[in-house]
């Protein structure tokens, strides 16, 4: 098995969506502000990450299995994620200019493999080619259950924590009625 991580750019936009196009929300719900996203049909959130995809920082990387596009990990700005801005449920910890790893995507047929750990190593990896000051992510905790992947489309403590990332607060936010933490890997500059 040879997987292959690499930002999501114009370049791969045919590769984004046969990842991210299964999906409704086209990776905006947190980049989008409720009421926007409420407001703009499936087909406009396709045009709009279709030409997010040829700005830079990418909004996601992708993986690659044996050469084909099975996953996404969508990550950027936080100050560019509306929905976070907002929040009364995950709140801003510092002024600090960190990225935010939103969600993760595996292809039904791929999954079980490793797959989003893969990916999170690549954000992490754009992130420091990007010079980014640091990630900061969302998970749940599933506190040794087992939990649908409906729920942990934002990860889990534990894989972040293999990963680096620090538990920084526990957030009032839940998924499958289980806490979610803002965690935080700094990188150095």
């Amino acid at each position: 098995m040879s997987v292959e991580v690499h930002p999501a750019n114009g370049q791969r936009l045919g590769d984004a969506a046969a990842v991210v196009g299964s999906q409704a929300c086209w990776c905006l719900y947190y980049r989008l502000s409720a009421g926007e996203y409420g407001r703009t049909p499936s087909a406009e959130r396709e045009d709009i990450m279709r030409r997010r995809l040829h700005e830079t920082p990418a909004p996601g990387v992708i993986a690659y299995l044996d050469g084909q596009p099975v996953g996404w990990c969508g990550i950027g700005p936080r100050t560019e994620m509306a929905r976070l801005a907002r929040s009364r449920t995950i709140p801003a910890v510092d002024d600090r200019p960190v990225w935010s790893v939103v969600c993760f995507l595996v292809r039904p047929g791929f999954r079980r493999r490793g797959l989003a750990r893969e990916l999170l190593g690549g954000a992490v990896a754009y992130a420091r080619e990007e010079s980014c000051a640091g990630l900061e992510a969302y998970p749940v905790d599933p506190q040794g259950a087992r939990i649908d992947t409906t729920f942990a489309y934002v990860g889990t403590t534990g894989m972040f924590e293999a990963a680096g990332f620090r538990r920084v607060l526990q957030t009032q936010s839940r998924s499958a009625g289980l806490p979610r933490w803002l965690m935080r890997l700094d990188l150095p500059g």
